[in-house]
């Protein structure tokens, strides 16, 4: 099959970008945050024609912020639609990148028209396009010979990278050599990196060289010669980074020498380290947002250090502070050749040196270095020459209870230490910072901010300090300039239960701005860049808990629910038990964000766990707007912390009886009808409010208690979409009146009433299916189909955020 017979048959975008793969015959190629990317091209895909230019435009963002991050990038770019390709070396395209005269998008979904006729006079020439319909041979071609080729822009070698590459040339090229005494990977690197592949830049330390036996590498040392086992990590090594490094840093680089020796990364397992290669992803983060030999220029002090995980890529040890709680992990640190040069400490961050007022008085525990505290006071006070300092920290996630306990998860472990909201600092600070002294890290971001007011924080954590209502008030004392960051996936930490993003974040704290929303990389399990996400910052914004005014209750006594026909069982903090005026069922709404949205249902009488309002006929169409909307929307790691808005548009009509539709006849619509359930030694009935149609209609041989509902939907103009359900359920609804179930199924569901729920007349059919099957796919597909129309509608009418694609 020809590209473009593939193209005309692609639906998708994804089917668009999988004709290209095919035809180009890609391999080793990743899909993410850029369409199609290779070592040697990368690919920005559209489905419908686009400008190639405006598309050229995005790739450039993230070739810019791969560059800054000093990650290798391809010779050149591509971008492809259906109907055109277009290729550009990516040489002619460099010095673009630091044009400060340009005004770059904060990501690269936010470049369009504007950004592109910025960078048409300088790239426009050197771009080849291509008609599919007439070039397609010359367009594969092209790319084939790109490819061929094998040009990248290689990545140079620094000070601030050095440990990364470091660690990847042991991984790919050391590993392959045999060497027994690892002390020699240092020295052999410097012969590997110091020549160019054709001559020495620079002699060796310790007598070590690198002969070349044809195109073999041969590494000497003393008396010792060493050859690959494998040459594939070589070549693959060196087709990544550039050598030798620039002149002006080989001598620097050369003193770093005695600081590098292999990472066992078994070394820095806790109970919730920070994975390696996440830590490489934060370096690169680090480089790209504080700018060349950052780390010689900055003092890095991580108060929560655990083992030293978040500086094993530091290649600049004799800048660094490491203090952590715990005497046994200072003794593990100091006895790590990786941390040689740095200081190391034992500190309480949250408790020693904190006065009864709240204030700092090193003087108390005597135990910060005499240096630190020097740092300390020269970047306070600005004085001439003082070096900036960058907090750098993982620290625990552990959470206050009301009983006092906590939960979550810590990087020095201390996640299990009870009574979180009794340290010092949390006393003294709870005025200004309310429920965030019930947090462990945000407490370390408050002594922060008093102790260290112009400092740069980087910082891995939830986001809760950053989009929880609960913490309204904390973002309201604590200010600082975002300056960038990326989330990961909570599973590439080891032992962090739960599926949520951890992000790593950094902040100006110098700059006294309020927080406003984030654009962040996001990052997969794996470490790879997948897409963008903008985080909401609700503080200021209407929150959908609040859209509803909640009916009081009232003092009749009634029958508490944990399911739709199960009466409560617990006696401790019991609610659920008290109706309201008018009510007509019980709606649980549990928090405010997507994580908690499973917990929305509708019950015909209280519900025991409460958290939740009562439905009344004035309040119901807001009610089912709330139920899909929060129903419709399926959580994922990536956006279960996302807070649920009021609407930022008009509500069409169409939408409302489409959500009321949709709430009818959802699994979590547990209305029921029933009598004889048992509670508090007296006998409940139920009476269903929900019932969308007439005793007629679905020939049932009784009277319904009540017709609310078709009362309340008369005169309504329903969608296609909500018809065919209403039309699928009633067909659904007249099988299970056509039916006599037997006894068992009969007392399961309590089936002794003529106005069951749809949640009784749903499972009763389903049960029967042992006996006779009923076919649900025609009212399966109608049901799927009205919730394909309403999901966009939710980020359309401003319920929650735009979307991010798929992410795994």
């Amino acid at each position: 099959m020809t590209l473009l017979t593939a193209l005309a048959r692609a639906k998708t975008e994804e089917d668009v970008k999988d004709a290209y793969i095919a035809a180009l015959g890609l391999k080793g190629y990743f899909k993410g945050l850029v369409d199609i990317q290779t070592e040697e091209v990368w690919f920005e895909a559209k489905d419908s024609p686009t400008a190639p230019i405006v598309m050229f435009g995005q790739l450039l963002v993230y070739i810019r912020a791969a560059k800054k991050r000093g990650e290798a990038i391809p010779a050149f770019l591509a971008v492809i639609d259906r109907e055109k390709a277009a290729l550009m070396p990516t040489e002619k395209a460099l010095p673009l990148l630091d044009d400060k005269a340009l005004v770059w998008p904060k990501s690269g979904s936010a470049a369009g028209k504007d950004f592109a006729a910025q960078i048409a006079p300088y790239v426009q020439t050197h771009i080849v396009e291509y008609e599919i319909a007439h070039d397609e041979a010359a367009f594969v071609r092209a790319v084939k010979d790109a490819i061929r080729e094998r040009r990248i822009i290689r990545t140079p070698i620094t000070p601030d990278n050095l440990r990364q590459v470091f660690d990847r040339w042991v991984a790919m090229i050391g590993s392959e050599l045999g060497v027994k005494n690892q002390a020699d990977y240092a020295v052999l690197f410097f012969a590997d990196i110091m020549h160019d592949g054709q001559r020495e830049a620079m002699k060796g330390p310790a007598g070590a060289r690198l002969l070349f036996s044809g195109d073999k590498p041969v590494f000497i040392l003393g008396t010792e010669q060493y050859e690959l086992a494998s040459e594939r990590g070589y070549r693959n090594f060196w087709a990544i980074y550039h050598r030798p490094p620039e002149q002006q840093h080989r001598h620097y680089l050369l003193e770093r020498r005695d600081s590098l020796l292999p990472v066992d990364e078994q070394k820095f397992k806790g109970a919730y380290y920070t994975p390696l290669n996440i830590v490489d992803k934060a370096y690169d983060q680090l480089r790209a947002t504080l700018g060349e030999n950052w780390q010689n220029r900055y003092i890095v002090w991580d108060m929560c250090a655990g083992v030293g995980n978040l500086e094993a890529k530091h290649s600049n040890l004799r800048n660094v502070f490491m203090s952590t709680l715990d005497q046994a992990d200072v003794t593990i640190m100091k006895s790590n050749p990786a941390f040689a040069g740095a200081e190391i400490f034992q500190y309480d961050y949250l408790n020693d040196d904190i006065t009864d007022f709240g204030e700092i008085d090193y003087a108390l525990s005597g135990k910060l270095p005499t240096a630190l505290r020097q740092a300390i006071t020269n970047a306070r006070e600005g004085r001439k020459g003082a070096k900036p300092i960058l907090v750098l920290i993982n620290p625990p996630y552990a959470e206050a209870t009301n009983d006092n306990t906590t939960r979550g998860v810590a990087s020095d472990g201390s996640g299990s230490k009870a009574k979180v909201a009794k340290t010092r600092l949390a006393l003294s600070l709870k005025a200004d910072y309310g429920k965030a002294t019930n947090e462990l890290f945000a407490q370390f971001v408050a002594r922060i901010d008093l102790e260290l007011p112009t400092s740069t924080l980087a910082m891995f954590s939830t986001l809760k300090y950053v989009i929880s209502p609960t913490l309204e008030k904390f973002r309201e004392t604590w200010k600082a300039k975002f300056l960038g960051g990326f989330v990961v996936h909570s599973r590439a930490f080891d032992s962090v239960p739960g599926n949520f993003p951890i992000a790593f974040l950094m902040w100006d704290t110098a700059v006294n701005v309020s927080v406003a929303n984030i654009d962040t990389r996001v990052l997969n399990k794996e470490g790879k860049e997948v897409g963008e996400k903008t985080f909401i910052i609700s503080t200021g914004r209407k929150l959908l808990t609040d859209w509803i005014i909640r009916p009081r209750s009232n003092r009749e006594e009634v029958v508490p629910l944990k399911n739709a026909l199960t009466t409560a069982t617990a006696t401790k903090d019991l609610r659920g038990t008290r109706w309201s005026d008018d009510a007509i069922a019980y709606m649980w709404c549990n928090s405010n964000d997507l994580q908690q949205a499973a917990k929305t249902a509708l019950f015909s009488s209280g519900f025991n766990g409460g958290h939740g309002l009562f439905v009344t006929s004035e309040n119901l169409w807001q009610a089912a707007i709330v139920f899909a909307v929060r129903r419709l929307i399926k959580p994922t790691w990536l956006n279960d912390r996302d807070q649920f808005l009021q609407p930022s548009e008009a509500l069409t009509d169409e939408f409302k009886s489409d959500c009321l539709v949709w709430m009818l006849f959802n699994g979590s619509n547990l209305t029921a009808g029933a009598d004889g359930l048992r509670w508090n030694e007296r006998d409940w009935s139920l009476v269903n409010h929900f019932i969308p149609f007439t005793e007629g209609e679905v020939g049932v041989s009784g009277r319904f208690q009540s017709d609310f509902m078709v009362r309340y939907m008369a005169g309504m103009i329903f969608s296609a979409e909500a018809r065919a359900v209403l039309d699928a359920g009633r067909v659904l609804w007249k099988r299970y009146h056509a039916i006599s179930f037997p006894r068992k199924i009969r007392e399961e569901f309590k089936l002794n009433r003529p106005d069951v729920g749809w949640y009784q007349v749903r499972r009763a059919l389903e049960a029967y299916g042992d006996t006779e099957l009923t076919d649900f796919d025609a009212f399966k597909a109608a049901y799927a189909a009205l919730g394909t129309k309403l999901r966009p509608l939710v980020f359309e009418f401003g319920f929650l955020s735009q979307p991010l694609g798929s992410v795994s």
